[in-house]
């Protein structure tokens, strides 16, 4: 205990700094996996034409959809990215 308090100056900002990276990275990893998803959505689709299994009106709607799906999660990444840059140059 005596020298967790005598090397928490020098330990607080490195614990802290892990804290951070551990919060965004559960933030980013649910978001990862559901774009992974739709990546796979759309392979499964582009398969699915190929083989003639679906009609290209109907491949082509849920095409869209999903890429406007992956491009909205895109646009919400770099907003928040853009946010917390802005909040880390507030702070200095």
């Amino acid at each position: 205990m005596f020298l967790d308090l005598l090397f928490a100056p020098v330990l607080a900002p490195i614990t802290g700094m892990n804290w951070i990276a551990g919060k965004i990275l559960e933030q980013a990893e649910p978001q990862l996996n559901e774009k992974d998803n739709l990546k796979k959505q759309l392979l499964s689709l582009q398969l699915a034409f190929d083989m003639g299994d679906l009609p290209e009106a109907e491949f082509e709607q849920q095409e869209e959809e999903l890429l406007l799906a992956i491009q909205a999660m895109d646009d919400a990444e770099r907003a928040e990215a853009q946010e917390v840059e802005a909040q880390d140059v507030e702070a200095q």
